[in-house]
């Protein structure tokens, strides 16, 4: 199963790069704590933090996206590119199964559980060769 549907994995990781960068990294980097109040979280009276915590996420996602523009732009690293996408599949699904356990966490965010397993499976069937080289 794994590179099922290899000989698109350009396409996918292009169009996955371009959703989550527009939805995800852009939104939490410039405004965090907008993207929060979507998403259904409480704001606390003390912003600072959040703004700070918002903004280094969005940070990181966006060199996740670079990982992924760098695979599609040069035709390079696209093994790379997918091994870096399953470890932040597997650690997003992890905390937000934690949250979902502890309780802590909008409903939004619960559901976001279902969002990292689809993701994790199509990494699965796009990857870029027959076995994973982690």
């Amino acid at each position: 199963m794994l590179g099922y549907y290899a000989q698109y994995s350009k396409e996918y990781i292009t169009t996955l790069m371009i959703v989550t960068t527009l939805f995800f990294a852009l939104p939490i980097f410039v405004a965090p704590l907008a993207w929060a109040r979507a998403m259904r979280w409480i704001i606390p009276e003390h912003q600072h933090l959040a703004i700070y915590f918002g903004r280094c996420l969005g940070a990181f996602i966006l060199i996740v996206e670079i990982t992924m523009l760098r695979s599609v732009t040069t035709g390079t690293s696209y093994s790379y590119a997918f091994d870096i996408l399953f470890l932040v599949f597997t650690l997003m699904f992890v905390v937000h199964v934690y949250g979902a356990i502890k309780r802590i966490q909008p409903i939004t965010e619960t559901l976001e559980i279902g969002f990292w397993m689809i993701l994790f499976v199509l990494n699965v069937l796009f990857y870029p060769a027959a076995t994973i080289t982690l």
